[in-house]
């Protein structure tokens, strides 16, 4: 899956609820602090970190290309 971005970055859990992969903000935060998150393969526990065009974020067999 693609997510398009018109910012320079967007926070690791706002992605994950943009991707509709987190129903919501507080679901997002248990998905990166449970270290089910990876982050260009390398498994990531902050919920704050920002994710720039390019970035490739796992979680549950999907993988989130970040686009600009």
């Amino acid at each position: 899956m693609q997510i398009k971005i018109d910012t320079e970055f967007i926070k690791l859990d706002s992605l994950l609820k943009l991707s509709g992969i987190a129903p919501t903000g507080g679901a997002a935060k248990m998905f990166v602090l449970d270290g089910e998150v990876k982050v260009n393969g390398e498994t990531c526990l902050m919920r704050g970190k920002k994710i720039r065009s390019g970035d490739k974020i796992e979680i549950f067999d999907e993988i989130i290309e970040v686009i600009d």
